[in-house]
């Protein structure tokens, strides 16, 4: 019977109505000052309200009269105050403020109209003490409303409404608000039941019936149980205990987590925005531990605004994130060049949504085709070139290093060619960390072509006297939520309820986001003066096994148990932690704590041209044997692993060969 009840207010239109509406401003303030009448006749009823002189004008000393005056007075001070703006259901220490200043400016005016007539006429109009009375009663009667519809609204709302109980960690003043807010939500999702205070100061204590408990790590299953919850709650500005590992107790006793920016309450309009709506889940993103990287450089702004951009490999995970950074920065126009259709129609949509006022250029073509990209550069004429377009699959160019070569190498060139022929002021190459002591033809690639954009700058600057171009090269680790990597992958396997594959138990990676990633490149491209290579700190490196339970606790379920991760050994290539400088290589620190300048071995141009000759010989000829062999003698720090190609490196080591690169020491330009 009481269940049927419940879910009849539940189903009626006129009940969720009222809930979901705040009652009129006028309402409450005709509820306030009828309240404040209740008080006056309570008070005339049971007192002498005032000895009146025998002579004074009966009308003046009518109850009626006095009444109204001490109404108006009240009425006056409400407007003052404005007490009667506050939504009843959500009343709090604040609204009990604004009741108090109103009673206290009423009585402040009818004390001093009294005190007025009594000058005036020897009599009092009022005794004071009768003032106090109705002051009492007054406020009393207007708190105690406001406390019972805000206990029948909360009322409704548990019973009407079924939420996810929460426990909330932190015991701070937004806390405290923040929890309360989310219980009285109008259509909210979440139900605070307890919060744990991380300072031991406030614990056993409780904040409007909501209990506050101390953090005690053997302690969090049993609270969570006595509770009936399985869901922790944290605030945004929590984010050093999540990134300091503590959260790991919770995902270990497969407790959820959920992350709720700090918003107000209410805004300039008086009406309260969702905090449901500012609650997601934690991604693992933010459990890395590692600290953000602050990406805001007015110089970079400075340089970009109003100038031709070009990004190639636009369409990609680096590219596209370029492309917007770019245009935030007020760049005049941007050229995308890339050959994936889909994904280029896609960012033409975004970009026209988002950046209305910037000169969007889609630009289809293939980087190794050097008369359509030079089409682009005698159209466009670009200032700027960052230089994303790269194969980047570890085992797939393992499988293919014809086309890991001919993109990554010579589409590299192509491009640099270009650049200098048609006056670009700066080129930006981006790298990766897999071109250190490379154990792939991926990471091989990546670093012949770093070898090429170096010599390339040094050469064209020792041969004119007024070079134009400037070749930059950036090396990072791997990007969060980039297209085929790791954490995407770990999420569709933990959707598809597993397993989780991880080729080693012990490798590790270096990660950043995305946006940091190009944020930090488009700053290393603006500080660079040429030959440079940069290099980014990643922060710690995280073990990939490590980050698979992560991601399957925060999915809810328990690691091999819930969901097996199955180790499927090394793939081609691979090795179990990257470097991101070689051992003969040092770095010099620039002004951006987080970029670093590779001091690396420099070779010389026309050496490296021919050995590049070589190289595309092997490559139209579709010998890959002679192509890796001629990879190797470029990079010799190059070892293949876990791969065919080692046979290849057996065969270089036999011979005595000084056909390797020759390196030279030209004075490379100080930061």
């Amino acid at each position: 019977m009481y269940k049927n009840f419940w879910d009849t207010l539940s189903r009626s239109k006129t009940i969720r109505y009222l809930l979901d509406t705040p009652a009129p401003k006028w309402a409450i303030l005709a509820v306030d000052l009828l309240l404040v009448a209740i008080s006056v006749t309570l008070t005339f009823r049971f007192s002498q309200f005032l000895a009146v002189d025998p002579t004074a004008n009966p009308f003046w000393y009518n109850h009626g009269v006095r009444g109204t005056f001490i109404v108006l007075a009240y009425l006056v001070a409400s407007l003052s105050s404005q007490s009667y703006k506050y939504i009843l259901r959500l009343s709090v220490i604040a609204d009990i403020y604004r009741m108090a200043l109103m009673v206290l400016e009423a009585n402040i005016l009818l004390v001093a109209a009294s005190a007025t007539v009594e000058v005036i006429t020897g009599f009092a109009y009022f005794r004071y003490w009768n003032l106090l009375t109705i002051a009492i009663f007054s406020f009393s009667m207007m708190a105690c409303m406001r406390l019972v519809l805000k206990y029948i609204y909360s009322l409704c709302l548990r019973q009407i409404n079924v939420r996810e109980r929460v426990i909330m960690l932190g015991s701070a003043i937004n806390s405290y608000f923040l929890a309360t807010t989310l219980k009285d939500e109008v259509g909210g999702q979440l139900d605070p039941v307890a919060m744990i205070a991380l300072n031991s100061k406030a614990a056993r204590s409780s904040c409007q019936g909501i209990p506050i408990l101390p953090y005690d790590e053997k302690q969090i299953p049993k609270i969570f149980e006595q509770f009936r919850c399985n869901t922790l709650l944290i605030l945004s500005n929590q984010i050093e205990f999540i990134r300091s590992g503590a959260t790991d107790v919770f995902l270990n006793n497969n407790i959820n987590l959920l992350m709720l920016n700090q918003v107000e309450e209410f805004d300039v309009t008086g009406e309260r925005p969702s905090l449901s709506s500012q609650v997601k889940r934690i991604n693992i993103e933010d459990l890395l531990g590692r600290d953000p990287i602050d990406t805001h450089n007015p110089n970079t702004s400075r340089l970009i605004r109003n100038q031709v951009v070009m990004v190639t490999g636009a369409a990609g995970s680096i590219g596209s994130e370029i492309v917007r950074q770019v245009a935030t920065f007020g760049a005049r126009e941007i050229v995308l060049i890339d050959q994936a259709e889909t994904p280029m129609h896609d960012m033409q949509l975004e970009m026209e949504e988002t950046f209305p006022n910037t000169r969007i250029h889609l630009f289809i073509g293939d980087i190794t085709n050097r008369d359509r990209m030079e089409r682009a550069f005698v159209k466009y004429k670009p200032r700027y070139v960052f230089h994303a377009a790269a194969y980047k699959h570890v085992p797939m160019m393992e499988r293919n290093p014809v086309e890991a070569i001919r993109n990554n190498v010579f589409g590299t060139k192509n491009i640099a060619d270009l650049s200098i022929i048609y006056g670009v002021e700066k080129f930006v190459m981006i790298s990766t960390d897999k071109a250190v002591n490379p154990t792939n033809i991926m990471g091989a690639s990546k670093r012949i072509a770093e070898i090429y954009v170096q010599s390339l700058h040094f050469h064209n600057h020792q041969m004119n006297d007024r070079p134009t171009t400037r070749f930059i090269t950036t090396r990072f680790g791997n990007v969060l939520g980039s297209n085929g990597s790791v954490i995407p992958r770990f999420k569709a396997q933990i959707d598809a309820g597993g397993p989780v594959t991880v080729t080693h138990r012990d490798i590790i990676r270096y990660f950043m986001t995305i946006p940091e990633a190009c944020s930090l490149v488009l700053e290393a491209g603006c500080m660079g003066n040429g030959g440079e290579i940069y290099v980014f700190d990643m922060g710690q490196p995280v073990k990939i096994y490590d980050l698979a339970c992560r991601m399957i606790s925060l999915a809810g379920f328990r690691p091999n148990q819930d969901i097996k991760i199955v180790e499927t050994g090394l793939r081609p290539g691979e090795k179990l932690y990257e470097e991101l400088l070689n051992d003969k290589e040092l770095t010099t620190a620039t002004h951006h704590p987080k970029i670093m300048i590779a001091k690396v071995r420099i070779y010389d141009y026309k050496n490296v041209v021919e050995h590049l000759k070589t190289l595309h010989r092997a490559l139209t000829q579709g010998d890959t044997h002679s192509l890796v062999a001629e990879m190797k003698h470029i990079v010799p720090e190059f070892h293949s692993r876990n791969s065919k190609r080692e046979q290849v490196d057996h065969e270089i080591e036999e011979e005595v060969t000084t056909n390797n690169l020759v390196e030279i020491q030209p004075n490379t330009p100080s930061n």
